[in-house]
């Protein structure tokens, strides 16, 4: 392992954080092996000479029995290893680190849709706000359960009382009665 000055070696440890939290909520002091090939591929240290295997098998040499990340250390250990399997000098792997500017995040960006960005061309439902469920209380079991009478069959049945009547169904009289009103002739 060849030495470093302070400064390279605070630069090049920022960069090892940088790429060991790429992809995760949160700042890592140890990097995966996802991570370690990332770096190997957006720093361009791969070739002929050296292949994402190549990376992978270092990855495994320079970290410990078990454990799935490398740390520190072990980063600068594998980076000697990846120098010396492409027959350069560590500066040079160092420098094209140093030279990545961190993880490079290559995701593809969706192309403009009219019918998606514009909310004028919108039709149906969603014109006029979309669906909505205000209507539902989820704390109620009222609003989930459908309780209305049904006939085994869970086809939903009237009560007679509650059937609607058309009017040649009944007799004035005959609904006079039925309300306690007195028929009248």
């Amino acid at each position: 392992m060849a030495h470093m000055d302070t400064q390279t070696e605070a630069e090049l440890k920022a960069v090892f954080y940088a790429f060991a939290s790429f992809g995760s909520s949160q700042d890592c002091v140890e990097m995966e092996g996802k991570n370690f090939n990332k770096l190997a591929k957006d720093t361009k240290l791969l070739a002929k000479c050296l292949t994402t295997t190549d990376v992978d098998i270092i990855f495994a040499q320079v970290k410990v029995k078990g454990a799935r990340k490398i740390t520190w250390p072990e980063f600068v250990q594998a980076l000697d290893y990846i120098a010396a399997k492409k027959g350069c000098a560590m500066d040079e792997v160092v420098c094209a680190v140093l030279k990545s500017n961190g993880p490079q995040d290559n995701g593809t960006k969706a192309e403009a849709c009219r019918f998606h960005d514009d909310k004028s061309l919108y039709t149906g439902v969603y014109a006029r706000g979309g669906p909505t469920n205000i209507d539902m209380d989820p704390t109620n079991l009222g609003s989930i359960c459908d309780r209305s009478t049904a006939n085994v069959r869970g086809v939903k049945t009237v009560s007679p009382a509650a059937k609607r009547r058309s009017t040649g169904d009944v007799t004035i009289a005959a609904a006079r009665c039925e309300l306690g009103l007195s028929p009248r002739a």
